[in-house]
């Protein structure tokens, strides 16, 4: 054979899933979805089902499990894909419930392949193909038959003109041991992790032939229009032997508070990702909210993430004048299974919708907590992909966290984060004369000369205050002793 045959992708209408596919379903592929119960197996399956089934490309429903194809349908019903107006026409649904019960695997067989060569579908489902073995499990003699109808199914399965899907309850493990994973051409996986009160959804493509797949498990959510897949984002590798772009100095945005651009060396580049840290009630936010404030004035809209608290617990004279001028847009994320891609997904939307070239997240601890906890115990890499991905689309990012109440030791962030950005700023809570007070200072601009002075950092009726001078070291540290006094 030298003729090419050209397989045209088919676009499934889950979104999210032709992305990691490579652009879409291997036309007349023969594929496994797997996974444990309650993991949206079914839900997938007739999504795309659904998405690709028409009057030129005909689909047929096979249900082996022992309820009837009615009342699975009296819930598939409830999502927005489900289509009345295909149902036995586009689409059928047929059980096979009565002969898999009484193990006659040879009229299952002649069944299904009655209704393939009636109907000629494009499209083939059999769910649950777990039930036939569960019906085989009385002796050897049933295992026997099983395991002929299967080698059977799968050799016309895999000659149909049809693109087929076998649906069922198994586990990583079995890819090892039923010889059914050897000839699929594409193996999809769907789980959900549960740890106390949180959960996520988790897809993996296994395998697809003739198509280049995105790795990583990919988060996805359902709702009431279904399974909607939001794909791991990965960042863009950089050509290798090409020539590096000449860069100009990037141009310098102002942070809001002119002493504080001073110190930074005239403000904070343009693209640069900024990490402000400082410990409870030192001002994070109020100086974030200048940040947003500045780009206002300059004409730039901006994107504040809220991970910790609600727009109506967030909400400043300054900050309400700003949403509702249109000059900022609000994200609130306060679910505990969320995934890195999912909250990128959300802001890169909003990013895009508003043209925001300014980015605040408050805060990297409540997005920690707001995470799903396998997410959680890779937050380093998340806060990775996260910083490289704003950072391509030209925004400015200024992130603040929480640093611990006690300084025995100078950490920027809980998370190592201060080699990932390119600036960092610190506050600090120093003891004088029986009042506190608050120091800040620049750690860090890339590139970039800036000053290394410790300066009072005071809220005011009139706003934000920075000292003008150094400020006099006349403290002492909260957690340290100082051992000039008496």
């Amino acid at each position: 054979m030298t003729d090419q045959i050209d397989l045209q992708p088919l676009p499934t209408g889950v979104p999210g899933l032709d992305t990691i596919l490579g652009g879409g379903l291997p036309q007349l592929s023969f594929n496994i979805i797997g996974g444990t119960p309650g993991s949206g197996k079914t839900t997938f399956a007739q999504q795309i089902m659904f998405g690709l089934a028409g009057p030129d490309r005909k689909a047929l429903f096979f249900t082996a499990m022992g309820e009837p194809p009615v009342k699975m349908l009296r819930y598939q019903q409830q999502f927005s894909f489900f289509d009345f107006d295909k149902v036995g026409d586009s689409v059928n649904f047929i059980s096979l419930a009565p002969q898999v019960e009484q193990g006659n695997y040879d009229a299952v067989l002649a069944q299904i392949l009655e209704e393939v060569r009636t109907h000629q579908p494009g499209l083939v489902f059999i769910d649950s193909f777990r039930s036939f073995i569960e019906g085989a499990r009385d002796g050897d003699q049933d295992m026997a038959a099983l395991q002929k109808f299967v080698q059977h199914l799968v050799a016309h399965m895999t000659t149909w003109k049809a693109t087929s899907f076998l649906i069922g309850e198994y586990t990583s493990n079995e890819t090892h041991q039923n010889p059914i994973f050897t000839v699929a051409d594409g193996i999809f996986w769907l789980n959900q992790v549960v740890q106390r009160n949180a959960m996520a959804r988790k897809l993996q493509i296994v395998k697809i032939r003739g198509r280049k797949q995105r790795p990583g498990l990919h988060s996805f959510r359902i709702d009431q229009g279904g399974i909607e897949i939001f794909p791991r984002v990965l960042p863009a590798p950089e050509p290798i032997g090409a020539e590096p772009p000449v860069r100009l100095p990037p141009a310098r945005l102002s942070s809001g508070v002119a002493v504080l651009d001073e110190m930074l060396g005239g403000g904070i580049p343009a693209g640069y990702s900024t990490l402000l840290v400082g410990p409870t009630g030192s001002g994070k936010t109020m100086l974030a909210t200048e940040f947003l404030v500045a780009g206002a004035a300059n004409g730039e809209t901006g994107v504040m993430a809220l991970f910790e608290r609600s727009p109506s617990q967030m909400m400043n004279q300054k900050l309400d004048q700003l949403v509702r001028t249109g000059s900022v847009g609000l994200q609130s994320v306060r679910a505990l299974d969320l995934s890195t891609d999912e909250m990128l997904h959300e802001l890169v939307t909003l990013i895009d919708r508003m043209g925001a070239t300014r980015v605040v997240l408050d805060s990297l601890s409540g997005f920690e907590m707001a995470l799903a906890p396998e997410d959680r115990e890779d937050f380093r890499d998340s806060l990775y992909r996260m910083t490289t991905v704003l950072g391509s689309k030209g925004v400015t990012i200024l992130m603040t966290s929480e640093l611990e109440d006690h300084y025995q030791e100078l950490r920027f962030s809980p998370y190592g984060s201060g080699v990932l950005v390119d600036v960092v700023i610190m506050q600090r809570y120093i003891e004088s004369q029986c009042e506190m007070h608050t120091l800040i200072s620049v750690i860090k601009v890339r590139g970039s000369k800036h000053s290394r002075q410790i300066r009072r950092f005071e809220i005011t009726d009139d706003g934000i205050v920075i000292g003008e001078g150094a400020a006099p070291y006349d403290g002492v540290l909260l957690g340290h002793s100082n051992p000039s006094r008496p």
